[in-house]
């Protein structure tokens, strides 16, 4: 409660003005029934007509003043949610921000959607419910239950039977109801996963003509969607009749009961009319109680599916010592230590041992078959995620002793996952430096042999790519990630199998680039291709997660099996082909 409050304190003077205009409404409310039984039994009864009219102005007004309460409570009862959603939704948003990668594979994607979408607004919802309806119907129901007391305690008892009815079947429902919201919430994370699957990998699913596979499996995740929403709501549903049903034979009970004693002229008839009234009052207040409590239920499922995002606890961070230190990257020297490296909730290691030294402006390279664990290993070096065994040093100190922020922001890496923005290509550039000038860009553009193509475009450098760069080639795509990174000019650049989908004569003019525009920083290469490491001053070969040779070109070529076995292989398919 305390984090939710937190997101709300901005929105304090609406929470505050909220619930005290709702309390001038109710007792306003209260009281109408009251003076129209005065009117009635006092005025109309003894043609009093200064009286009524009297009574009447004060009705009038009372009523204008819960209307006016009315608009007020409301309007602040909104200010108040749609504030704390906001809110929540962007603290939510910026802790998601701070995550590792180890904090992200906790949650999918479509469930962290789900959570800054439908949880919030679930909350939000029942946040505008509560400030009106969780005070207004106690209120009314105290309010009503006192008044209809004070014109009849012995027809007031007729609620001592009603008011209980419901308790228990409310408690019934909602303890069913509960544990339904739950699984209801997990099925949209589930759909928002197939979305979000289908809508990125779109261009996948057409290839291999899979539309009818992928219906198929948004139908089934609907289908499950659909069957737990109803299981919930059809529960829920039967909250109404029952209400109702309790109302009419209430009503009935206290007209039957009350028509009786004015026979036996034990009530006035004015009295009566205003103990019905009121007996809709309370009836109605229980009616918005339960509601309450069902949106509220489904409510807390959401508040703790948000708070466990915010409960996540950030692995990585950078700690005390450095941030007091602050210290810089300075030259890009790297060296692994023994490291070794598990995946959460992994019952092995997928690194281990691995030892080795890049001097700073050296390039080296890393090759070894698929999944082998190449692009798990440059990622510790930018701590997207942490060693668990050994140590990681750039520049002589420990990857830890740097702040999160200076050390990332002395590593470029272009990922395998190459991925561009929505924006225009001088936009996706300038993530690499934002401050930097149209010579800069242009500069870092045809060092990775983009600038030709981009120049080629109707509109250049202001070409609008779509979502993740659709309206882009793959090897496009590859040398727009490379300039990116070459225009942060970083102390640390890792490609990471990027330049796959680029021609082997394009390759070879940004490995040239490489040697004049980042001279002095430190180039990590991983690729499937000898010719593209051929030239690297260390190649280091990784098999099962281990270092089985390293060295450079013609080293390897003499003492390594494993290398002439990619090197012949590869040689023998150019020659074939």
């Amino acid at each position: 409660m305390r984090k939710f409050i937190q997101y709300g304190r901005a929105y304090g003077k609406f929470f505050l003005l909220a619930p005290i205009l709702t309390m001038a409404d109710t007792l306003a409310e209260v009281v109408l029934p009251m003076l129209m039984s005065v009117i009635v039994s006092k005025g109309i009864m003894n043609e009093d007509i200064p009286f009524i009219i009297g009574m009447g102005g004060v009705m009038v007004l009372v009523a204008v003043f819960a209307m006016v309460t009315s608009i007020g409570g409301a309007y602040c009862s909104a200010r108040a949610s749609t504030g704390l959603g906001a809110n929540l939704r962007q603290g939510l948003f910026d802790k998601v921000q701070q995550f590792s990668f180890a904090n992200i594979d906790t949650f999918s994607t479509g469930s962290l959607v789900t959570r800054l979408t439908n949880d919030i607004t679930q909350v939000q919802n029942v946040t505008m419910m509560g400030l009106r309806m969780a005070l207004r119907a106690p209120l009314m129901l105290i309010g009503a239950v006192f008044m209809a007391i004070s014109l009849d305690p012995e027809l007031a008892m007729v609620f001592l039977i009603s008011i209980p009815v419901l308790a228990v079947a409310l408690g019934l429902i909602m303890k069913n109801a509960f544990p339904r919201f739950d699984r209801l919430q997990s099925m949209f994370d589930r759909l928002n996963n197939n979305v979000e699957e289908n809508a990125t990998n779109v261009r996948v699913v057409k290839s291999f003509v899979r539309e009818e596979f992928e219906k198929e499996k948004f139908e089934k995740s609907n289908s499950l969607l659909y069957k737990a929403a109803w299981g919930a709501i059809r529960l829920v549903v039967m909250d109404m009749p029952i209400m109702t049903l309790v109302m009419n034979v209430t009503t009935i009970a206290v007209v039957w009961l009350g028509g009786n004693k004015i026979l036996a002229g034990q009530l006035e008839v004015a009295n009566l009319m205003a103990f019905i009234t009121y007996t809709f009052q309370i009836l109605m207040s229980l009616m918005m109680m339960s509601m309450v409590f069902i949106m509220g239920s489904r409510a807390v499922i959401s508040a703790r599916r948000i708070l466990a995002v915010f409960n996540e606890e950030i692995d990585l961070k950078s700690s005390p010592e450095s941030i007091a230190n602050n210290y810089q990257v300075s030259s890009g020297r790297i060296e692994f230590k023994n490291v070794s490296f598990r995946y959460r909730k992994a019952s092995e290691d997928v690194l281990k041992n691995i030892s080795f030294t890049i001097e700073s402006g050296q390039t080296a390279a890393i090759i070894g078959a698929t999944g082998s664990a190449k692009t798990t290993l440059v990622q510790l070096i930018p701590r997207l995620y942490d060693v668990t065994g050994g140590e990681i040093l750039v520049d002589g100190r420990n990857v830890k002793d740097y702040t999160v922020e200076h050390l990332r922001d002395a590593v470029s890496m272009v990922l395998q996952k190459n991925v561009l923005f929505t924006g225009t290509i001088r936009d996706n550039l300038k993530w690499g430096d934002e401050n930097a000038t149209d010579e800069q860009v242009i500069a870092a553009a045809k060092a990775a042999q983009a600038h030709d193509f981009i120049m080629g475009m109707q509109k250049g450098y202001d070409t609008y790519l779509s979502q993740g760069g659709v309206n882009v080639s793959g090897g496009q795509k590859q040398r727009l990630c490379i300039a990116r990174a070459l225009l942060k000019k970083p102390k640390i650049l890792i490609l990471d199998d990027s330049t796959s989908a680029v021609d082997t004569a394009t390759e070879a003019k940004i490995r040239e680039a490489f040697s004049t525009t980042l001279k002095d920083a430190t180039k990590i290469i991983i690729a499937q291709r000898i010719t593209s490491v051929m030239e690297a001053d260390k190649i280091i070969i990784i098999d099962g997660g281990q270092i089985v040779a390293m060295g450079n070109h013609e080293q390897l070529l003499k003492n390594s099996r494993e290398y002439q076995e990619i090197y012949y292989s590869q040689k023998d398919r150019e020659v074939s082909a």
